[in-house]
């Protein structure tokens, strides 16, 4: 990893935005994403007593696709209409696949996601990383395609290959790297919201 190209980015962006997330600047971006007020609706709607209901875990899912900014307008009606198209049986296995990825064996959940979504070819990084880190917005990481292609290009992130079908291999080396990423920097521009971080990455590489 570049480090000298990360402590310019922190600069930068300090420069700009003195106070980090904090700053008054960046407060009209926090708003329009309501991270922190979708990360408590999915606290709720995928607490662990749900999943004996996998029907409303689904829809569940539906509603946050919906909501959230951070999926593209294309992919939410697929989303809609794929959970509508649902048998039971897959509804089964993919409220188990959110709970492993949530409550268990992450691997195996993760595993489960990408096979369910990947016969509606929408096994895509946005889709099935998008419950875990509203849940655990502190610990897990959104994936978004472009934006992670980048941060390995530009920050010379060597024996991370970047491939369209998710993986949980790539997923924990990612984490990996983004973890020692935001170790360097300042608590300013590292906050418990993950998403804010690679935000930060995006826009600095922007620049």
């Amino acid at each position: 990893m570049n480090l000298k190209k990360l402590k310019e980015a922190e600069a930068y962006f300090l420069e700009l935005y003195p106070q980090g997330f904090e700053d008054v600047g960046l407060l009209p971006i926090i708003k329009r994403h309501k991270t922190a007020k979708i990360g408590e609706q999915v606290c709720e709607m995928f607490a662990r007593e749900n999943f004996t209901q996998p029907d409303i875990i689904c829809e569940n899912f539906t509603k946050i696709v919906s909501k959230s900014t951070l999926i593209s307008l294309f992919e939410k009606p697929k989303v809609r209409d794929m959970i509508k198209e649902m048998r039971m049986e897959r509804k089964d296995m993919f409220s188990i696949g959110l709970y492993e990825m949530l409550f268990g064996d992450k691997k195996e959940g993760f595993d489960i996601v990408v096979e369910i979504l990947s016969f509606y070819t929408l096994a895509k990084w946005s889709i099935v990383t998008l419950i875990p880190y509203y849940f655990y917005r502190d610990k897990e990481f959104f994936i978004k395609p472009t934006t992670t292609k980048n941060v390995i290009k530009f920050f010379e992130i060597e024996g991370l290959v970047y491939k369209p079908r998710p993986s949980y291999e790539f997923y924990v080396q990612y984490t990996k790297v983004l973890e020692g990423m935001k170790a360097e920097v300042s608590k300013k521009i590292s906050p418990h919201d993950n998403a804010g971080f690679t935000g930060f990455l995006m826009m600095a590489m922007e620049e």
